[in-house]
């Protein structure tokens, strides 16, 4: 029998905060943040969650950047909640306010683990198609891990996949963040090379 998992349970990755943490990385937009393991304040469909997660504008999307390799130009982000691009313009508090910073700090290879992903409601491509074409143009991707197959089929269907590799790689928790970052590159570039 599946156990039920309340929404305030499910906390960001940590198993990496030995190599990163967003917080301590002065070039991160989330440098200084504080966190409390007990205050729940951000709700997602009136459910609270962890407070682990880093708010970014949205009232219905959050994240936690998990990686950060400044030299090797990639970072790996998980999101939780209902991106919802209709009403929120989460891709535009998203692109703005967190991988416009990261860009500007030199990323150019982005992993969103997308599992938590509920659902996702579009609006139009602009900010995708922004994206895209900044890190496109310096040998860089975009792509979205685990996406849920009915938040995946909205994504698809709306065509965010011109701009955004859709992957499954379930077991991505047993790999170091290199590890995982070298095997989204090598298929990305078969993709692009086949």
């Amino acid at each position: 029998m599946d156990k039920f998992v309340c929404m305030q349970d499910i906390e960001p990755y940590d198993n990496w905060q030995y190599l990163y943490t967003s917080e301590t990385d002065l070039r991160s937009p989330f440098y200084g943040r504080e966190y409390s393991q007990f205050e729940f304040t951000n709700t997602v469909y009136n459910y609270y969650i962890h407070p682990l997660w880093d708010e970014f504008g949205s009232r219905t999307l959050y994240l936690k950047v998990l990686m950060a390799d400044y030299d090797e130009q990639y970072a790996i982000i998980e999101m939780i909640g209902e991106w919802n691009d209709a009403i929120e313009n989460d891709i535009m508090r998203l692109k703005r306010d967190v991988i416009d910073e990261f860009i500007f700090q030199g990323i150019r290879k982005f992993i969103l683990i997308t599992e938590n992903v509920l659902n996702f409601h579009s609006s139009d491509d602009c900010y995708y198609e922004e994206w895209y074409e900044d890190v496109m143009e310096k040998g860089g991707w975009i792509v979205s891990l685990n996406m849920p197959t009915h938040s995946q089929h909205d994504f698809v269907k709306a065509r965010l996949a011109n701009y955004v590799e859709m992957l499954s790689l379930p077991a991505w928790r047993t790999m170091k963040p290199d590890v995982l970052f070298n095997q989204v590159d090598n298929i990305i570039l078969r993709r692009l090379n086949p």
